[in-house]
């Protein structure tokens, strides 16, 4: 083989290749990351590994091949989630509280937003939990107000996604499906009237 060819692969060593590279993953690898990693086209990766999210899923396997956070990763399955759970034990990082989660649905769907404006929709301070959550990873700042303060604007993050086992926003439920406090709904429709207002 000559320096800089690309030697092709057979069907067997292209699953093979993208599950190993896949296996040892810390987060989502688009297809086009693992189409030049093992040197085949991004189409044929895509192709093989939907076929394997659908061979795990019919095998019952105890893991499964998601497309999150526009890429793809190998997760527990859902039933056998609880198993893992115990095994991993005290090292799992603790589960949000009711608190957190709600704050990340505010910052999710009104994405990019402030802290005032998040504890303002939640009649609260929200500063400690929005603190905690983007230390977990799942929010960050990703602009600054123009407005007096220049207040730093939050966003939702791809470990957001990913641990939510989202593709991209557009998977989230809209407002209307979910169940929402009176008080709170109506907090938000003010916010969503002053930034286009």
């Amino acid at each position: 083989m000559r320096p800089g060819e690309q030697r092709t692969l057979d069907d067997d060593v292209l699953y093979a290749a993208i599950e190993a590279v896949l296996m040892v993953a810390t987060e989502p690898v688009p297809a086009e990351v693992l189409a030049a990693v093992i040197g085949a086209p991004a189409t044929s990766v895509q192709a093989v590994c939907n076929e394997l999210a659908r061979e795990y899923a019919q095998a019952e396997r105890g893991f499964t091949l998601m497309q999150v956070a526009g890429g793809y990763q190998l997760q527990t399955a859902a039933e056998v989630a609880e198993y893992v759970e115990r095994f991993v034990g005290s090292r799992r990082s603790a589960r949000l509280s009711a608190a957190a989660m709600e704050t990340l649905a505010v910052v999710a769907y009104k994405q990019p937003v402030s802290r005032a404006q998040i504890s303002a929709i939640r009649g609260v301070n929200a500063d400690g939990v929005v603190r905690t959550l983007a230390d977990q990873g799942y929010i960050a700042e990703v602009a600054r107000d123009p407005g007096p303060g220049n207040a730093a604007l939050l966003g939702t993050t791809p470990i957001f996604l990913e641990r939510l086992s989202l593709r991209s926003l557009d998977d989230l439920p809209s407002l209307a499906e979910l169940r929402v406090d009176g008080d709170a709904m109506e907090a938000m429709d003010r916010l969503a009237a002053d930034k286009h207002g």
